[in-house]
């Protein structure tokens, strides 16, 4: 088994960006940092979100992406030039795929330690980072979402140090399975009522599946 490690710290700034003929602004163009970057409990120094009321926040201060989706969508996009931060992510990383990792995990990285807390969804400002219309779609039913880190410990963080599991949390609802129930088994009561037992999985998300099942239960006995 590989050795997990940070491939990539990125960062980046709001900034305005026109397409279409409209006016955006996004923080989603991150840029690769050379040495240790100061990794505090809302993002990494030098990085900002533009849109706080949907992306940010504690339980979203980190967005990691797996190196090795990389040439997938290399092949797929047909483009060669994505360079690492190209989906937005802050830690571009060797391995951290999402079956492998548990909502509630605990990593060691640099001299931080964080917790996944939720995969990312995208939004329609990944279709404004690439310039097509279809990514959104693409990159959801690709299931190659990355996923979110909270902070629990500030530190230090730079390209080339190790990821080290602290811990695995007892549920095993993995990244892919969140996926997965949201956007294809969507009546999957099992995993949808342990991932309520996770105390990493943001409120928004518990919620959303609590009514799901209370959905689905009403709509058996009707």
């Amino acid at each position: 088994m590989e050795q997990l490690k940070v491939i990539s710290v990125n960062v980046g700034l709001p900034r305005k960006v026109v397409r279409k003929g409209k006016t955006v602004k996004t923080a989603i163009f991150k840029e690769p940092v050379a040495g240790p970057v100061r990794l505090e409990k809302l993002n990494f120094v030098g990085d900002r979100q533009a849109d706080l009321s949907v992306h940010g926040g504690p339980d979203k201060a980190v967005y990691v992406y797996t190196s090795e989706r990389y040439d997938f969508w290399r092949t797929t996009l047909a483009r060669s030039d994505l360079n690492w931060g190209a989906f937005g992510e802050n830690l571009t990383t060797l391995g951290l795929d999402e079956p492998e990792v548990n909502i509630g995990d605990r990593f060691q990285v640099g001299t931080a330690e964080v917790v996944v807390t939720q995969p990312r969804m995208p939004c329609y400002k990944l279709n404004l980072k690439f310039d097509r219309d279809d990514m959104v779609k693409l990159f959801g039913n690709s299931r190659f979402s990355g996923f979110y880190l909270a902070v629990l410990k500030e530190g230090q963080v730079e390209a080339g140090d190790p990821i080290i599991r602290l811990s695995q949390d007892e549920n095993k609802v993995t990244v892919a399975d969140i996926n997965r129930i949201y956007l294809h088994d969507r009546d999957d009561l099992e995993t949808m009522r342990r991932s309520l037992n996770v105390a990493a999985l943001t409120e928004d998300w518990k919620n959303f599946f609590q009514e799901r099942i209370q959905k689905i239960l009403a709509k058996q006995q009707a």
